[in-house]
């Protein structure tokens, strides 16, 4: 039985470097063998169908294809809709009352323990706040993302090593719940 997935690509199509063109993911889903392919805005987000198949296979099959295509590696993480409706669910801020700018998150390839952040005092980037999920970080951010010295400390090489992440704005999650639905 197939069971809906999305593909959340990192760090593609930014300051016109690591172009990865929709129409070309898309069809290298397709020739990958997945059905009902579309894609999410030009920021590396594509959702599809797929029969029976583990998320991390699936991201580094994805990640393979994109590297004899376009000649470079693209960290890729896919996550299916059960996880992203959960993700969503469990979210710690009233995502409700905020602007999608004011609230991200970060999508991991493995779980990072608390230790991680644990040096990282909180009270100082207040009004901006985190919190660790199920292989996400919810980042609350009032003047988006671009502004957040909280996000740029979260981003730190000792806090991300050895870990694919990816972030999202709340406006993106959501749709992507959505498409991950039908």
């Amino acid at each position: 039985m197939a069971k809906k997935y999305a593909a959340l690509l990192r760090g593609i199509n930014v300051g016109g470097s690591r172009k990865v063109p929709m129409a070309e993911l898309r069809s290298l889903l397709e020739e990958l063998g997945h059905e009902d392919v579309q894609t999410y805005l030009q920021s590396g987000n594509a959702v599809f169908s797929s029969a029976g198949k583990d998320p991390r296979a699936l991201a580094r099959e994805l990640e393979t294809a994109i590297e004899a295509h376009f000649g470079f590696r693209v960290a890729c993480l896919v996550v299916d809709g059960a996880h992203l409706k959960a993700v969503a669910d469990a979210c710690p801020f009233p995502a409700a009352e905020l602007e999608g700018k004011q609230l991200h998150a970060t999508f991991f390839s493995e779980q990072p323990g608390p230790e991680r952040f644990a040096g990282l005092d909180r009270q100082a980037y207040l009004p901006e706040e985190y919190r660790l999920g199920d292989h996400v970080l919810y980042l609350y951010a009032p003047g988006g993302l671009g502004r957040s010295k909280l996000a740029e400390a979260l981003a730190k090489p000792a806090r991300v090593k050895g870990i694919d992440a990816t972030t999202r704005n709340w406006n993106t999650v959501a749709k992507l719940v959505e498409l991950t639905a039908a």
